[in-house]
């Protein structure tokens, strides 16, 4: 039966990215999603989508992957070891995109399974996942739009399941050498075995259905507010931020690139252009000191 079922968890996913695709597209006049498709050597393969130099998203990916091998890399094991030397099968859809326009947040979602095998044993599996948003210049509006409908994902599956998982995403979106959060947060689960397969796999497919929700209404919200070089600059400073993130702590990225993943579609979430500037520090009382002020701050936002 878990082969059927690994079967319906890659139709989900395949069809996930084709609807985020579609949707995305359709608030650009031109730009349209490139694919890729691609092979890996151990084992599996996948389709990378990238949209570059649209009006609305300057660069953006979605990304398909379903991969198996031989071994678990560390970074899967090293807080679990009974999955070392099991065979694995990882699939999921993950995306970043970086819109032109400062006043529109970047946004990052991920769906994923996996399932670890040993002969003589029982197979070991789990569903992660979740959405986060991360914003230049925040409106207070946009944040509770986001958690809100956060909210909506999780409340079918018990009334304490968002708390839980934004307080994760809180957690993880967190950058320890800056002290600060990535973003504004929203949902981080992973691990997810419970109560069965059915249930797990349906809280997933709620948390992959519900990013368009959470995030059209804000860029098309926004995405035609007027700006100027200081939140170009802003934008850009603070897409390093992401960067760091990415490159220091994200699991993804590091259990992408440990297990021979390909590496153009790992890093598809990297933003086109980005700068560091040595101890930038903004203006007391500025739209800019505000972010760092008020919406880096992990928070009760929705007062639950």
């Amino acid at each position: 039966m878990i082969e059927n079922d690994i079967s319906a968890v890659k139709t989900y996913l395949l069809n996930l990215q084709d609807r985020i695709c579609t949707a995305l597209e359709a608030e650009e006049s031109s730009a349209r999603f490139v694919e890729d498709a691609w092979d890996r050597a151990e084992g599996g393969g996948g389709r990378s989508r990238v949209l570059t130099n649209g009006e609305v998203f300057e660069q953006g990916g979605v990304n398909f992957s379903h991969v198996f091998g031989s071994n678990l890399p560390p970074s899967a094991t090293a807080k679990r070891p009974e999955l070392a030397n099991r065979q694995f099968e990882a699939m999921g859809v993950s995306l970043v995109m970086h819109p032109r326009n400062p006043y529109v947040p970047t946004s990052h979602a991920n769906v994923r399974f996996f399932i670890a095998k040993k002969e003589g044993e029982p197979s070991i599996w789990w569903f992660g996942g979740g959405f986060d948003l991360t914003p230049f210049y925040p409106f207070c509006e946009d944040v509770l739009h986001w958690h809100q409908v956060a909210r909506q994902a999780c409340l079918p599956f018990g009334e304490d399941v968002y708390a839980r998982y934004k307080k994760w995403c809180d957690e993880y979106f967190f950058l320890k050498h800056r002290n600060e959060t990535r973003g504004v947060g929203g949902l981080f689960f992973d691990d997810l075995n419970e109560p069965d397969f059915s249930q797990a796999f349906a809280f997933m497919q709620s948390v992959g259905d519900h990013y368009l929700a959470a995030y059209l209404p804000i860029v098309q919200k926004r995405k035609d507010t007027a700006y100027g070089e200081r939140e170009r600059n802003f934008q850009l400073y603070r897409r390093g931020r992401y960067v760091e993130f990415n490159l220091v702590y994200d699991r993804g990225t590091l259990f992408g690139l440990q297990s021979g993943g390909r590496t153009e579609s790992i890093l598809m979430s990297m933003p086109p252009v980005a700068h560091w500037q040595y101890n930038w520090q903004p203006d007391l009382g500025s739209p800019e000191a505000a972010l760092y002020d008020t919406f880096l701050q992990p928070q009760n936002w929705l007062g639950i």
